[in-house]
């Protein structure tokens, strides 16, 4: 028997009818999400209040297109400070549910509420007390019923013309599962570093976790020469120490001021100033840019890209010159 999986595809696209299916789609989940937010109320909070007694971990689960929305919700709350885990209901009935401890919250997703799958195993997590939230489209369903706290996921439509594909409905569980992730973010006071830690690799846990301390040069690697050195003193500084400037300092090593490949073209430029007598604090720049050794390198690059420089120097609470970095040591750290 030949199955047709799917229609041939079409030989004209009508731009028209294409862009108004797109429309209609967002237009119908956005009304969908919409109406959420009055729902919001006493039920929400309860489940809020038992994920954060919670002394074990929350285990997510769901069927389906739900159970891909219930992997995405138990990623989004483990990372947002709340542990989650997602177990698939088949697999739980044939082992995994081992994984499931009397500490622990269950979140189950199913839009009708009666996945054969969730129902199997609800009599385990029932007789060892474990709280149950479910998120499902049918209030009287008996997964809703069972359920501690049942959160209210119900559509007029989905945006699949026919009815059938779970479009809308997966999106209101999704939108439901981050408005307890962020709700519960807020209860624990949980911060960008906290969100760093769980995040290290990538961009987003550079930006958040690398400090000028960790990028820094330090000690004989920071230029730096004193007041009443002559230019070619200030070059030959600049040129070993790869960093496009040094340091203008006093005997205690507090900051003076900078001098620039900037400041050396202009002094070219500049037909009154003598060269060869010239002291670097004749032509340096007084009052630079600087930055704390506490700081993130994202700070650094903020403070450089806003000033259109780039090299800053490193100081204390006392303006000493602790260290000094550049856009290419934040470029090698991909901070930016």
């Amino acid at each position: 028997m030949n199955a047709r999986i799917a229609p041939p595809a079409p030989t004209h696209l009508d731009p028209d009818a294409i862009s108004l299916s797109a429309r209609t789609v967002i237009a119908t989940e956005a009304a969908a999400v919409q109406a959420l937010e009055s729902r919001i109320g006493p039920d929400f909070v309860e489940a809020c209040r038992l994920i954060l007694q919670c002394k074990g971990r929350v285990v997510v689960s769901g069927m389906g297109k739900s159970g891909h929305v219930a992997r995405k919700i138990a990623a989004t709350l483990a990372s947002t400070g709340t542990p989650a885990f997602f177990v698939h209901p088949g697999e739980a009935s044939h082992g995994d549910l081992g994984m499931i401890l009397p500490q622990d919250v269950v979140l189950a997703l199913s839009y009708s509420g009666e996945t054969d799958e969730l129902l199997f195993i609800l009599p385990v997590i029932k007789r060892q007390g474990i709280p149950l939230i479910a998120i499902t489209g049918k209030p009287d369903s008996s997964l809703a019923r069972e359920a501690d706290v049942h959160l209210d996921g119900s559509i007029s439509s989905e945006a699949c013309p026919l009815g059938l594909a779970p479009t809308t409905s997966t999106t209101v569980a999704l939108v439901l599962g981050d408005a307890l992730a962020i709700a519960l973010l807020e209860a624990r006071g949980f911060t960008s570093d906290d969100f760093a830690r769980s995040h290290p690799a990538g961009s987003l846990g550079r930006r958040l976790l690398l400090h000028i301390s960790d990028l820094m040069h330090t000690g004989d690697d920071v230029p730096r020469v004193s007041p009443d050195a002559n230019l070619t003193s200030a070059l030959v500084e600049m040129t070993r120490k790869h960093l496009g400037m040094t340091a203008v300092v006093d005997a205690e090593q507090r900051l003076l001021g900078v001098f620039t490949d900037g400041d050396l073209r202009r002094a070219l430029d500049d037909e009154g100033v003598d060269l060869r007598g010239a002291t670097v604090a004749e032509l340096m720049t007084h009052g630079p840019k600087t930055i704390g050794a506490d700081k993130l390198a994202a700070e650094a690059a903020q403070l450089m890209e806003k000033h259109q420089i780039h090299a800053l120097l490193v100081v204390d609470d006392e303006q000493r010159v602790v260290g000094a970095l550049n856009i290419h040591d934040l470029l090698r750290a991909r901070v930016v």
